[in-house]
């Protein structure tokens, strides 16, 4: 149930394309492949049904080298011309590849966007990851060396700052390898002393709830490496059990439920020669968090610390010498601090802090200042933007010029473009226009990657320079058939408060024009933390196009507690879980029904993934307007989700307890109305089956009729193509056989509330 803010779980395609359409660099026209035929099987075809757009483009830290992963090659593209050419071939990358990896493992790398290759310091050398397999590849030689073996393994591996060494996680331990050594010698410094310490490695719960990618980062003398120690001892275990064996096997996740004890953590500061001292911070043990820290110089780390109830976030500054811990800053928010907006991404340099935060009521860009030499405290300088909009994502700080790239929806909530803003305040954009602008830019800021989308415009990419020179356009995808398909509309609805604007999509059956002819089938995510009405291109769109072809209209809405409007609409979720979210959809979905005669509603469907897959079921429980419906991967109490997402909207179980059995759908599911398939994968290590096996039973005991489907082995994204096939292929034949007859083939009743 992540909330990343670019990519949703919730999205029905294992690539999710936010990437964007006019650019005030205009790039040069590419020819689009032609789309395959609009079917679910064609969905999972190698090149899908318009082909693919190369996502991996990384930049060197000299910025003079581009590269790409493409077809086993890694490419380097030419900055002038765009034109590509093989730096290491797949042969020779085929001999430092690693095979051995199983599909939890693949889903985890591709879930969370693990790199799988690094550039060194000083650009020389490339570090190939091949699933913990570390290879080293001399650009000048064209040799490579190994640096750990996948037998041991080498995760989340990391260059130090002067080159000389690769830091890496073995079993569950810090280690690290001498490049200097002819041999490559591996030393161990920080391992782990049982299987419930975690020594530099993330954890489940940190990674997926608060956006952690890495616990570690060596010291800007490459002498130290700060970690933090993770104890997972008081974390209750929870089995994921595989029945595909003979004999069934049972995996043990750590997993701390609402409630339940957190992993205790501290940081501590290991040396070379593996001595390692530890700070003290003032959290309560197997509560509080350390979301992220870092280095000043050589002698001060900052670190993050947040709450257990989220309401106070604090920055210290840590004197290595001295041992002195400074409180440099403060944010509170009686409802919940927006971590992910706040201190997601740190950027010390230079004695400035850039960060964003909603202080103002909208996500705004800061400028702290520090003592570079004396480090204890951290002076707000400027707000550098403010207005009615979002700055949703900083993309570099460019210390040598003050000034910030950033990301931003100012002049239209459904797009994003980019923007530069210089440390007095000074904004410009970069890319203008409707849609949504995503880049990638290179650390000098000369170049940048630009991703494009719109509603119309299915996805494009470019690479183009800052100054203003016209863009080279790289790749494209082929369009949909305009008249096979018509493009989503945007709706607006004014909210039942009066003043809130809603936003949402519908598309509709080409050539639909008899009154009540088309049924209509609600699909929303609805859940904080994430935004799905953009003017930009999704994958999903793709399914209810494939809906939209078999008579189908779908409806998208982006209710009060979801992402990117701001601190109020975010926070109306707080201890809020079902009433004023259905209340919105519903208001929506009226809005459109009265808009629209075509569509008929009497035969109305709903369909969600996650939270979105709660929301069905609150929806059918808490409404008698839907005839059929389809939840994946509910989370069905919210006493069953993991700590640090819950408590952040819902608060302790035991603070609250009305509020969680308000959301629990287990309380509800005698009230449901309607034909109902539950989809689950057994492996699923995000939201447990255990969830729908206890609503199973709520659903016997009211003596009420289900469909359910489960996926063995699959986590949460239900990842594989014949997984994926038969899922679409279920939701698509629940709806042709509940939605498509003028009255309902088998009534199911139900007493709502």
């Amino acid at each position: 149930m992540s909330l990343s803010r670019i990519l949703a779980i919730t999205t029905l395609f294992s690539t999710t394309l936010a990437l964007a359409a006019q650019s005030s660099q205009q790039p040069q026209t590419a020819q689009p492949t032609q789309p395959l035929p609009l079917s679910i099987e064609n969905l999972y075809t190698p090149t899908g049904i318009l082909g693919r757009i190369p996502m991996g483009y990384r930049w060197s830290p000299d910025s003079k080298h581009l590269t790409l992963s493409k077809q086993g090659d890694l490419l380097e593209l030419d900055l002038a011309t765009g034109a590509s050419s093989v730096l290491v071939s797949k042969d020779k990358l085929a001999a430092l590849h690693n095979a051995a990896i199983d599909e939890k493992d693949a889903d985890h790398r591709a879930r969370y966007q693990m790199a799988d290759y690094l550039w060194s310091p000083d650009s020389s050398q490339i570090l190939f990851d091949s699933n913990g397999e570390l290879a080293l590849y001399d650009l000048k030689s064209q040799s490579a060396r190994l640096v750990a073996h996948a037998a041991e393994s080498g995760d989340d591996p990391k260059f130090s700052p002067n080159g000389r060494y690769v830091a890496f996680i073995r079993d569950h331990g810090l280690y690290f390898a001498d490049l200097a050594s002819p041999l490559i010698a591996e030393r161990p410094l920080a391992t782990a002393p049982n299987n419930h310490t975690l020594n530099g490695e993330v954890d489940w719960v940190y990674e997926e709830e608060l956006n952690v990618r890495t616990n570690y980062a060596w010291s800007p003398d490459s002498s130290a490496i700060a970690f933090l120690q993770m104890d997972e001892e008081k974390v209750p275990n929870f089995p994921l059990t595989d029945w595909i064996p003979t004999h069934a096997t049972v995996d043990q996740q750590r997993y701390p439920l609402a409630g339940d004890p957190n992993p205790a953590v501290r940081i501590g500061i290991v040396t070379l020669d593996a001595h390692t001292a530890w700070l003290t911070l003032p959290i309560k043990p197997n509560d509080d968090y350390i979301p992220r820290f870092g280095w000043i110089n050589p002698n001060t780390l900052w670190v993050e610390t947040l709450t257990r109830d989220h309401h106070r976030m604090n920055v210290y500054f840590a004197n290595l010498s001295t041992g002195e811990l400074s409180n440099a800053l403060e944010l509170n928010d009686p409802k919940f601090v927006d971590d992910w907006g706040s201190f997601y991404e740190m950027d010390f340099k230079n004695g400035t802090l850039i960060s964003s935060n909603w202080l103002d009521g909208h996500l705004h860009i800061y400028r702290y200042t520090y003592d570079e030499k004396n480090p204890t405290t951290l002076t707000l300088a400027a707000q550098l933007t403010n207005g009615n909009f979002e700055d949703n994502s900083v993309l570099l700080v460019d210390t040598a010029h003050s000034a910030v790239y950033y990301t931003s929806n100012d002049g239209d909530p459904l797009s994003n473009n980019i923007w530069r803003v210089d440390f007095k305040g000074h904004r410009s954009p970069i890319t203008t226009g409707p849609g949504e602008h995503h880049a990638v830019l290179s650390p000098d800021t000369s170049h940048y990657i630009l991703f494009y989308s719109s509603l119309t415009n299915t996805g494009a990419v470019s690479l183009c320079q800052t100054a203003g020179a016209a863009c080279t356009q790289l790749a494209t995808r082929a369009s949909l058939d305009p008249s096979t398909v018509a493009p989503p509309r945007i709706i607006t609805t004014t909210a039942h408060d009066g003043k809130t604007i809603l936003y949402s999509t519908l598309i509709l059956p080409v050539g639909a024009k008899d009154p009540a002819s088309v049924p209509l089938i609600v699909n929303p995510y609805g859940g904080p933390g994430v935004q799905t009405v953009m003017n930009g291109w999704n994958d999903e769109f793709l399914f209810d196009y494939i809906l939209a072809q078999h008579g189908f209209a779908v409806l998208h809405t982006d209710n009060r507690g979801m992402f990117n409007r701001g601190r109020d609409f975010a926070q109306a979720c707080y201890h809020n879980f079902g009433p004023v979210q259905l209340e919105d959809q519903l208001t929506a979905l009226d809005n459109v029904l009265a808009q629209f005669p075509v569509l008929d509603k009497n035969r109305l469907g709903w369909w969600g993934w996650s939270w979105g897959g709660t929301f069905t079921l609150y929806a059918m429980s808490h409404s008698d307007r839907f005839r059929a419906g389809v939840s994946v991967a509910p989370v069905t109490d919210f006493r069953l989700y993991d700590s640090i997402y819950t408590e952040r909207y819902m608060g302790l179980p035991a603070a609250d307890p009305d509020a969680y059995d308000a959301a629990a759908v287990q309380k509800s599911a005698r009230y449901l109305h309607g034909h109902l398939l539950i989809c689950h994968g057994t492996g699923d290590d995000n939201v447990h089956p255990s969830n729908t096996i206890q609503y199973i039973q709520k659903l016997i005991e009211a003596g009420k009729n289900y469909d359910l489907q489960l996926y063995p082995r699959k986590t949460h994204s239900i990842a594989g193509a014949d997984d994926r096939i038969s899922l679409f292929n279920r939701i698509l034949d629940q709806f042709e056989q509940y939605l498509k007859p003028a009255t309902d083939p088998n009534p199911a009743t139900g007493n709502v509330k």
